[in-house]
């Protein structure tokens, strides 16, 4: 079995946050309810930065903690970077 590379906070979330570098191609993977789920990171991941679990569409909420840290400026597709070029603050 390979080792996980990355976390998902709570089962809610649909970013994982890698805990190494992430090549484009790679498999990101992480422990959820049990398992171990494994995505396809479509780009490069840098440590500590986050990739989406799931499509994510504009506007949708992006979720860690099982709350909601931004919102999407674009469609975000299943294994991309989650970062500042393609999220916001949510309005209040």
């Amino acid at each position: 079995m390979k080792p996980i590379n990355s976390i998902l906070i709570h089962e809610a979330d649909n970013v994982a946050t890698a805990i190494v570098d992430l090549d484009k191609g790679e498999i990101g993977r992480y422990s959820c309810k049990g398992g171990i789920v494994e995505v396809v990171v479509a780009e490069k991941i840098p440590q500590f930065h986050k990739f989406s679990v799931q499509d994510v569409p504009r506007d949708g909420w992006v979720l860690k903690y099982g709350e909601v840290i931004g919102q999407a400026t674009r469609d975000i597709a299943k294994g991309a970077h989650v970062h500042v070029h393609n999220i916001t603050s949510p309005e209040k």
